[in-house]
């Protein structure tokens, strides 16, 4: 008999990447999680996670549905969508369960 092993070791996650839509002062968050296996998942403002096959296939869907990554937003592209890039940063919690209702944010209006 051959030992079972756990594969869900060889893929935990490598790197969180935030990525955000907007409209109006409201800002939807998503989570891209990438895994050291090469798979991708993205944990999104309905708490669903959601599998890709890779990160690339991640980065598209987010695309398709117009996010943008926070990583490479500077406070030109944040103007355009309304807000300063002081105004906000991604949201964190201790598990996903909590994260959840912090992933669609409604920014103050500005005076």
């Amino acid at each position: 008999m051959t030992a079972m092993h756990d594969d869900t070791q060889n893929d935990r996650p490598s790197q969180d990447q935030w990525w955000l839509a907007t409209l109006g002062r409201t800002v939807v968050w998503a989570r891209l999680r990438v895994r050291d296996a090469g798979t991708a998942e993205v944990f999104d403002s309905d708490g669903a996670t959601l599998p890709y096959d890779s990160e690339d296939s991640a980065r598209a869907a987010l695309m398709d549905a117009e996010f943008v990554s926070y990583e490479g937003l500077d406070p030109e592209d944040a103007a355009e969508r309304g807000f300063a890039l002081d105004e906000l940063a991604p949201p964190s919690a201790k598990d996903d369960e909590q994260l959840r209702p912090r992933m669609v944010q409604q920014l103050p209006r500005p005076r």
